[in-house]
């Protein structure tokens, strides 16, 4: 426990603050590392002297804050947050609460009932031809015919993704470009050298399989919570030989299997982590050729996480969200926070809207 002298030199400090004597750390840098369980984060957090509180939240039984001066080691209480001080330079006072959370895979199981009764209008789904001459143009220009190969049609989409994955950096923090299409997106990055996140990265992927004749969408993949900070976008992508909907990720470079090495759609990887069937993630899944990714990192964990509400949009064409946002489904369970669409006057604002179902029938629906 720090003495009343340090606890002092805390801006703004209150007087049943004081009475608590809240544990002090100190830095003189603004980014922390945290272990969270086993998990150990390089710089994943920064001290905001501004938020009071400013809350980490966490699944783990323990966390430790490392400074580059300090430590402290916090046993998370699933009942009561844990408060503490961050002394930034020796003046600023960042107030800083670890708050449990149910872990993520535990938050989805909750969410496991729909409504197959749910007769809402949906629109029909679909899927800009092969045929039109943008998308000839991509097939010309990135000779896809090429990168696809010539083995079975799910090694052509295995491979197609593989080839986003490989030509494009993901970079979650990056600017979007301001032409949202497969051409434009590949050359701001070769041009800039960049990298851009992963909803561009499914952007890209999905109009090279409408390019090659594939019936495709992409996913965007979302936590419960309506605002967020982190969600997910990845491609599904209809097999006629397989009759049913495959999942691609071209930021993980992933696909997800059964037991049996069968390829599963988004829907099936949900009910598995659900209901804790078996599930394999490819041995070559990893991030920007840096970081392998495991599958309970990357099933069990962060999509586990995004997995809770489902939104794609009702059509899947070339540049579809250049300077506007389209219309959008929206799957999500029966306790989900938003079980209504968005309302009219939302829409004229700005022009985001979507319909909700809790028919994954009519979500998954057969192109």
């Amino acid at each position: 426990m720090k003495s009343l002298p340090v606890l002092l030199l805390l801006a703004g400090l209150s007087a049943p603050a004081l009475a608590q004597q809240l544990p002090v750390i100190r830095a003189n840098a603004t980014t922390v590392s945290i272990k969270d369980g086993r998990n150990f984060s390089k710089n994943v957090w920064t001290i905001e002297p501004a938020t009071k509180p400013d809350i980490y939240i966490t699944s783990a039984k323990k966390v430790v804050f490392y400074t580059d001066v300090d430590s402290i080691s916090i046993q998370v209480k699933q009942d009561k947050p844990q408060d503490f001080y961050i002394l930034l330079n020796g003046k600023d006072s960042a107030l800083t609460r670890v708050q449990y959370q149910l872990p993520r895979l535990e938050m989805l199981k909750k969410a496991k009932k729909y409504n197959y009764a749910d007769k809402r209008e949906v629109p029909a789904f679909t899927y800009q031809s092969a045929d039109d001459e943008v998308l000839k143009n991509i097939r010309r220009e990135f000779k896809l015919d090429s990168i696809a190969g010539n083995g079975n049609e799910i090694s052509q989409m295995i491979n197609l993704m593989h080839w986003v994955h490989d030509i494009i950096r993901h970079d979650g923090n990056s600017n979007n470009p301001k032409l949202k299409n497969a051409v434009d997106i590949i050359a701001v990055c070769n041009k800039e050298n960049r990298g851009v996140n992963c909803r561009m990265m499914a952007t890209v992927l999905n109009e090279c399989y409408l390019a090659m004749g594939f019936k495709s969408r992409f996913l965007t993949c979302m936590p419960k919570e309506l605002k967020f900070d982190d969600c997910h976008v990845i491609n599904m992508v209809y097999s006629t030989d397989k009759q049913k909907w495959l999942w691609m990720d071209p930021t993980f470079n992933a696909y997800v299997m059964n037991e049996k090495g069968e390829l599963l759609g988004p829907g099936e990887v949900r009910e598995k982590l659900i209901s804790g069937q078996p599930l394999i993630l490819n041995p070559d899944a990893n991030w920007n050729r840096k970081n392998s990714s495991t599958k309970e990192q990357y099933l069990e964990t962060y999509m586990a996480k995004n997995l809770y509400r489902l939104e794609t949009p009702v059509a899947s064409v070339y540049n579809a969200e250049t300077g506007k946002w389209p219309a959008y489904v929206q799957l999500v369970p029966l306790d989900a926070l938003n079980q209504e669409s968005t309302k009219a006057d939302s829409m004229m604002k700005n022009g985001y809207r979507y319909q909700v179902t809790n028919n994954p029938d009519l979500f998954w629906v057969k192109p």
